[in-house]
């Protein structure tokens, strides 16, 4: 931990993560893109965190090249075995939990629908079983999608108290994990020391991201091949964020309703309505930052449905919370092809992530009781 703790002060010390220095975090979903940035931000801030999730899928993975897994307590195991979550869990005595152990793709739920529902909602039975049966922990989050909502293809954003009903097997099984949370906190956390919420984000861009069936791991794929992108649905609409938006979001919550419960609930987190791009404008904003005279075609596979249209209004946690995206589309898009091409040229993954968490953090607009992030 001592090559880390430059970095734990000057990230930590006026910023909003002050608040996690020295709690113990408990993170499922923590071998993924967003899970292995989550970690870093928490080990950054000197938190003691463990993370419980499946080994990576992909030989190519964030958490595999970051070796962030040695800076923590990561324990391999599928969240659908109870028992050996509830042994990690209780020897990790967290006082925080966010839970991000998904089955995240929507063809892939399609493909596996059992297997979707399986991990999705009684994933999400088996930690807040953990937590109830808990004495510590003080504040849990449950991160779900954009996609939980009935999508009326509406052009206005969706809002907490709409319908949930998402329409493919992945955005129902989430759909699902809200109810679930939902009836927890109704049935066993109403006089607990317990703070529970769920943030509703859309979807996130970043460096380090293989996945498959993802645009921009898609972008990348292609320009380091010399191939042209080709996008399934260029005229479907979006909340894409660079990925340190929506974490910075999971913090906030988790941390003000340790302060205040009655700020526990529900939360949109998404980019302001001008950041809701095509994805095809988000495909020319990548090759316009790529560069090599890089473009993009139109090829449909007939796939699966997927929605047209999906926005989300983000009033509640602006107005309750203070929190405000903080890089718009395009710098999410530089940030993402600068952190891409350091890696290709050979920096350090983890190198990458520290230098633009540093940057993120330590911005004016992330100082407490300025604007968004604190």
């Amino acid at each position: 931990m001592a090559e880390w703790q430059g970095s734990v002060e000057t990230v930590v010390r006026g910023t909003m993560l002050d608040f996690f220095k020295g709690k113990r975090v408990f993170i499922t979903g923590h071998t993924g893109f967003k899970g292995t940035w989550l970690s870093t931000i928490l080990i950054m801030a000197g938190a003691d965190v463990t993370g419980f999730a499946l080994p990576p899928d992909r030989e190519e993975s964030l958490f595999t090249l970051s070796g962030i897994g040695v800076q923590m307590t990561s324990v391999l195991g599928d969240i659908r075995d109870y028992e050996k979550l509830k042994n990690a869990f209780d020897r990790a005595r967290p006082e925080l939990v966010i839970h991000m152990a998904a089955q995240p793709l929507v063809r892939e739920g399609y493909r596996d629908p059992v297997g979707t529902y399986a991990v999705n909602v009684m994933g999400t039975v088996h930690l807040l079983e953990c937590v109830r049966q808990s004495d510590e922990v003080r504040s849990f989050l449950n991160v779900t999608t954009d996609k939980v909502y009935q999508n009326n293809q509406w052009p206005w954003g969706y809002r907490e108290q709409d319908e949930l009903n998402g329409f493919d097997p992945y955005a129902n099984s989430k759909s699902c994990s809200e109810l679930v949370t939902s009836s927890y906190c109704k049935s066993f956390f109403r006089n607990r020391i317990t703070s529970v919420s769920t943030a509703r984000a859309g979807n996130v861009i970043g460096g380090g991201d293989f996945a498959a069936d993802r645009i921009i791991p898609d972008c990348i794929r292609a320009a380091r091949g010399g191939n042209p992108i080709q996008l399934r649905n260029p005229k479907s609409v979006r909340p894409y964020q660079h990925v340190l938006d929506p974490l910075s979001a999971y913090l906030l919550i988790i941390q003000r309703q340790w302060e205040n419960p009655d700020v526990a609930g529900c939360y949109n987190v998404g980019p302001e309505s001008g950041d809701c791009v095509t994805t095809g404008a988000l495909a020319d904003m990548f090759c316009e930052s790529w560069g090599n005279n890089l473009s993009w075609e139109c090829v449909s596979d007939n796939g699966p449905h997927e929605d047209a249209i999906l926005r989300l209004d983000c009033s509640k946690i602006h107005s309750i919370l203070g929190w405000n995206p903080q890089w718009n589309i395009r710098q999410a898009v530089a940030e993402t092809v600068g952190w891409t091409k350091k890696w290709i040229d050979g920096e350090s993954p983890l190198d990458c992530m520290r230098q633009q968490i540093e940057r993120f953090f330590k911005c004016p607009s992330a100082k407490n009781g300025e604007n968004v992030n604190g």
